[in-house]
């Protein structure tokens, strides 16, 4: 067998296993960014969920009535189209607009929130970019 023995420990031992567990559990900033106390709450009010949801709502409900008026294949062909132009994507370091997926979407033309107060200068996820580019690619 030509494989160093890093590579057969890496493929036999997962990387999450070394992580510290317990009460005294260390957080790994930078592969899993600042925690957040509001990602760990539950919902407040009932309609939250369905907010946090709506786009997955809307495209379900797009996809049915685009099944229902023409048929099976223009919804699965769409759903291909949506499945690829999410896989393309910046760096894990840089901020990526997803255009390619509001002009499917027909978001392209509109002004949301998000395109005033979603300045990508002002992330938090800025990180190290060898770091983060290591960790996608399965080195760490």
């Amino acid at each position: 067998n030509s494989r160093g023995a890093s590579s057969l420990l890496k493929d036999s031992i997962p990387i999450t296993e070394f992580s510290a567990s317990g009460p005294f559990e260390c957080h790994d900033l930078l592969r899993r960014g600042f925690t957040s106390v509001k990602n760990e709450l539950m919902p407040s009010h009932p309609l939250e969920l369905s907010e946090k949801n709506f786009q997955l709502n809307q495209d379900k409900t797009n996809f049915a009535t685009l099944r229902n008026i023409q048929g099976l294949h223009a919804s699965l062909k769409l759903q291909m189209e949506f499945r690829a132009v999410k896989q393309v994507q910046r760096l894990p370091f840089l901020h990526s607009s997803n255009i390619a997926l509001d002009t499917l979407r027909g978001n392209d033309e509109c002004i949301g929130f998000e395109d005033i107060l979603n300045d990508p200068s002002q992330s938090e996820v800025m990180g190290e970019p060898h770091m983060m580019m290591e960790y996608k690619l399965g080195l760490l």
